[in-house]
């Protein structure tokens, strides 16, 4: 996905500790265990993983992070795609209009309902949100990707 928004993987690695699922997602979910990560991050969360999430689904890394973060009591933070009756999003070569569905605006509130877990609707909320776990830890921006 990100080759088709011309974001290199490169320029996150920069600034976060990326992820890349292999088809075995067993290591990156096993580090949760190890006390060290504060806060899981899905973002941008299709509605095809907002659904998994709301309904308990952990069959890919995102989902699967997302599920065994929350059984740990690690907030989760899901940037979900499809919050309002209209959307305007970027396609890779275009802007479009969409128009989700009930079932999608349903799966994104049964997504708030779920203990440890905040979703938000932008990147400016997705941030404030960074911002707010950061504060709540006492902790700041680190933009090693050691």
């Amino acid at each position: 996905m990100l080759g088709i928004y011309a974001i290199r993987l490169e320029s996150l690695k920069a600034r976060f500790k990326v992820f890349r699922d292999k088809s075995a997602s067993s290591v990156p979910v096993g580090a949760l265990y190890s006390d060290i990560y504060h806060t899981v991050i899905v973002a941008p969360a299709t509605s095809n993983t907002v659904a998994k999430c709301a309904y308990g689904f952990s069959d890919s890394l995102p989902t699967n992070m997302f599920a065994q973060a929350g059984k740990l009591g690690i907030p989760g933070i899901v940037f979900a795609c499809d919050t309002e009756p209209v959307v305007v999003t970027r396609a890779p070569h275009e802007w479009v209009t969409l128009k989700p569905r009930r079932i999608e605006l349903d799966n994104v509130e049964r997504l708030r309902a779920i203990d440890h877990c905040r979703v938000v609707c932008s990147p400016a909320e997705l941030e404030a949100a960074l911002d707010q776990r950061l504060h709540e830890l006492a902790l700041a921006w680190n933009t090693s990707s050691s």
